[in-house]
């Protein structure tokens, strides 16, 4: 119902930050719409301009931060560094991002079960997207000489550095009184590495 793009922005990013901190709490079932409202400090009349029923939050929850998290680890990739050393750098961002943004990527995880069925997709589309970079990544490595794997393998790698940066999330409980963000990601690191097998290894 709203035409002013800035305050379409400014409402979404508030109702976004008010959705994570109740969706947290409470969860997306218990939450309700007018609670949104309040803490995103307008009434529930102004939610319902820019929303159609709470399911739409939670869509806009998802899909803020999959775009937060893509583009902070683009902006993070220097176009001058290439190979391993270009995979290396996105691992660290990305690790990174995860630790920053822990408390969203947890609450979306959570509760992206509860998005409508015609939303769903477009999520699980974005999620594809992120694996893509590190798809992109891998394929650079591989056309350059670096590493020696095949489609299949370069698929099954991306997905297992994003679920090893999730788990960071996930398992924050029992990571964080074990490791730094920082160590935690240089132990990634070197185990994926090494599962990639570079050819400089192989060769010795």
């Amino acid at each position: 119902m709203v035409k002013d793009e800035k305050l379409i922005q400014k409402r979404r990013e508030q109702m976004i930050k008010a959705a994570v901190s109740l969706f947290k709490e409470k969860g997306f079932h218990r939450t309700t719409t007018r609670e949104i409202a309040r803490v995103a400090g307008f009434s529930i009349g102004t939610l319902y301009e820019y929303i159609r029923k709470k399911e739409d939050v939670l869509y806009l929850v998802c899909d803020s931060i999959y775009d937060e998290v893509r583009e902070r680890l683009e902006d993070q990739l220097k176009p001058n560094i290439t190979g391993i050393e270009r995979l290396r750098q996105a691992l660290h961002a990305f690790y990174h991002v995860m630790d920053d943004m822990q408390d969203e990527v947890l609450v979306m995880y959570q509760e992206a079960k509860s998005l409508p069925r015609e939303t769903l997709p477009y999520v699980l589309k974005k999620e594809l997207g992120m694996a893509e970079i590190f798809e992109r990544l891998i394929e650079e490595c591989v056309a350059e000489g670096k590493l020696r794997l095949t489609e299949e393998e370069i698929y099954g790698a991306a997905h297992n550095i994003l679920v090893q940066g999730q788990m960071w999330v996930f398992r924050r409980w029992a990571l964080r009184s074990h490791y730094s963000i920082e160590e935690y990601t240089r132990m990634q690191e070197a185990f994926l590495i090494q599962a990639l097998n570079p050819v400089e290894t192989t060769n010795r």
